[in-house]
């Protein structure tokens, strides 16, 4: 599990790396998931060793949320500035997000077979 950890921060590396060394907006961690991403697409198959890391991340994820909380409690002063547009693209990109899932879950996932009711048999 050691080894699925390094290669997570080792991406993460990279990315903080492209990010500052390219002066790119994005945040490292993101370009190292995509970095990590496109490697295991290349790869096909994630490792076991790389699923049971994850695993056990996702069963912590609540804890991971906690940065971000003491993140946004640091920037009250600049919530309470620009609460409106803040609250406007966060109702915005959820209902956007909403209105994206549904389409694409409706193109994606298979349609039921029409059946013939028995008013229509005869």
């Amino acid at each position: 599990m050691i080894a699925a950890f390094a290669l997570i921060l080792v991406c993460q590396l990279f990315g903080e790396v492209i990010s500052e060394l390219f002066d790119l907006p994005v945040p490292g961690p993101v370009i190292g998931l995509g970095l990590l991403f496109i490697g295991l697409i290349v790869k096909r198959h994630p490792p076991k060793v790389l699923t049971d890391a994850a695993d056990n991340l996702l069963i912590h994820f609540s804890l991971l949320f906690v940065p971000a909380g003491v993140g946004v409690v640091t920037q009250l002063d600049r919530l309470r500035g620009d609460w409106l547009p803040i609250t406007a693209a966060l109702i915005f990109s959820t209902l956007l997000a909403m209105v994206l899932t549904a389409l694409l879950m409706s193109k994606l996932l298979p349609k039921p077979k029409a059946s013939v009711s028995d008013g229509d048999a005869k």
